[in-house]
Order: structure tokens, then sequence, then C-alpha cells
């Protein structure tokens, strides 16, 4: 068996790639437009995932955008997608510099939550030991649910 990819449904494909890719740093891999069935599938990768995606088409964020608008409820209901970061502070920051709530701050120097524009829940996890804590984080509060 192979973890091959998640499939995440999206409201506003502009809105999603912005915070996936601009925002949290992934790369868009591949895209289809399937106008038969009014839908666009965009494959999204890590940049350290990038040739295991090539070599393998997985591990893959799926974005689904149907062409028809509709609107989902439920992203908690997910659970949430993790990510294992560089610098949890730098991210966590340029995140919150371009809108970005910080639900779960990273006050423990390790892990953090984010939402997307639909509502997923995003688990950032610092990669190899947690940083010292650092200000704002250390004393900042949640904000919502994650």
């Amino acid at each position: 068996m192979q973890y091959l990819h998640t499939m995440v449904r999206v409201s506003d494909l502009t809105d999603s790639l912005h915070f996936y890719c601009e925002l949290l740093g992934l790369e868009e891999f591949s895209r289809k437009e399937v106008e038969k069935g009014r839908f666009t599938l965009v494959f999204l990768c890590a940049p350290e995932d990038r040739h295991s995606a090539e070599d393998h088409r997985a591990p893959l964020l799926e974005l689904t955008w149907n062409w028809d608008p509709e609107s989902y409820q439920g992203g908690r209901n997910f659970g949430h997608l993790a990510y294992r970061v560089e610098d949890i502070y730098r991210l966590c920051q340029h995140l919150q510099d371009n809108g970005v709530t910080i639900n779960r701050p990273p006050r423990d120097g390790y892990m953090a939550f984010v939402r997307s524009p639909d509502g997923i829940s995003v688990e950032l996890l610092q990669q190899g030991d947690p940083l010292p804590p650092q200000e704002p984080w250390a004393s900042m509060a949640n904000t919502g649910s994650w």
C-alpha cells in the first residue's frame, strides 16, 4: 500500500492557491481541467516532496474546484493536513502578516494550527527539535478552533 494524496474541495481556487502556495509554500505539481464535469483538479506538493511526486505522483494534496458554486461545511470534521516546516516562527509570522489567523500559536516552538480559506485545519510542525519559546508566540492565546 502507498499513500497517494488527500483531496480537499475548495470554493475559490484563487484564494486556495494563494493560501497553499504563496503563503504556506506548497508548489503546483499538475492541473487538470475537466470541462465536461465542470471541475478543475490542482495537485500540490511540498518542495521537498517534488522528486517523490515526479517519480510516484505521491504524496500530493489535491484541490478540487467545482465550477458551479457550492458552499462546503465541516472542514473541522475532516481532521487536518500536517506539514513539517524549517522555521515555525518565521512561517507563522508570514501567514499572520498576510491575514491568516494563527488558531493555535507555536507557544512550544514546535506545533501550530491555521485554517485554509475553506476551513481546513492545517498543522505545522517544526523540523527537528522544538525552537526555544519566543514572543509573541509564547504568550499568545488560541483563537477559534483548529
